[in-house]
């Protein structure tokens, strides 16, 4: 019997148990992690187990946990506060980076047949900081582009970009250093700016690509629900303004699902191609297909 198997088995077989499990004296006894996000995980872990979602290539694996967030609130800086970094988790308000984040890793997760909050912790730790360790406030993969570099690198993304015809994207990224003012850890550290400066230069030497907005419509019938869409902007010192999920619905067209500022909740749009088209300052996408 395999290992997913078995542990799938023994899951089912103990019931609720391993959902009452205490998961907060894992970090050093502090309650880091809210009551209400853990349940939303294990409400999403157990119907994964039920259904056998991890059996399901990992993109619709994707899809089917995004389903299960759609209209969660709107909720800004929730990776933000006091002390030393550490790797915020929050089901119960979600922006468009952690949207996308949460949904792949319980997706990679239910692949390696792990089912514990604490392995979230681990698998969120992965994707979202450099080369997968956590050190400070600057191990952080603050810019999407650095997210993207790291996490092909790693293996968790392919860049289907440039396969789907994109062009090359003029990334230079500038933001953050030059108004340190707008976020707190580089306000009280500031001995950090220098770091991220660098970390700013190594990014804009990298080459990325992008599909301009008016290319994308021919390429919709090559997207797949869970496919990762990164918005390019030509905004000064950004490289992508928003970010989200595709699911393609009962009639295969690629609706974007994204943590929506406008209509404060996670919320499955329009397809992408005229998701796009309303704002002036968004150039164009980019595709990561998760491995």
């Amino acid at each position: 019997m395999k290992r997913r198997e078995f542990s799938r088995i023994g899951l089912i077989a103990t019931g609720a148990m391993f959902l009452s499990t205490p998961m907060f004296s894992f970090f050093q006894g502090k309650d880091i992690y809210s009551e209400d996000t853990v349940k939303i995980f294990r409400k999403i872990i157990s119907k994964a187990i039920s259904e056998k979602w991890d059996e399901l290539p990992i993109g619709e694996l994707m899809g089917k946990i995004a389903m299960m967030l759609v209209n969660t609130p709107y909720e800004a800086f929730t990776l933000e506060g006091p002390g030393p970094e550490i790797c915020r988790i929050n089901l119960k308000g979600l922006d468009c980076v952690t949207l996308f984040e949460n949904v792949l890793d319980i997706a990679r997760l239910l692949k390696k047949g792990r089912f514990s909050f604490e392995e979230l912790i681990n698998e969120v730790t992965f994707t979202r900081y450099r080369s997968g360790v956590q050190t400070d406030y600057t191990s952080r993969l603050h810019y999407t582009s650095d997210w993207i570099y790291d996490n092909v690198k790693k293996g968790v993304v392919k860049d289907m970009t440039q396969k789907l015809g994109g062009m090359r994207f003029p990334v230079n990224v500038s933001f953050m250093s030059k108004h340190p003012e707008y976020y707190e850890a580089l306000k009280n550290e500031p001995e950090f700016l220098k770091t991220i400066q660098q970390t700013e230069n190594e990014i804009n030497a990298r080459t990325y690509y992008y599909i301009p907005k008016e290319s994308i419509k021919a390429i919709e019938p090559k997207l797949m629900t869970g496919d990762i869409i990164a918005i390019a902007t030509n905004k000064d010192g950004l490289d992508y303004s928003h970010t989200g999920l595709i699911i393609n619905d009962k009639s295969g067209k690629p609706k974007f699902m994204h943590a929506s500022s406008n209509k404060k909740k996670v919320v499955i749009d329009a397809v992408i191609s005229d998701y796009i088209k309303g704002i002036e300052s968004d150039i164009g996408i980019t595709v990561l297909r998760p491995i």
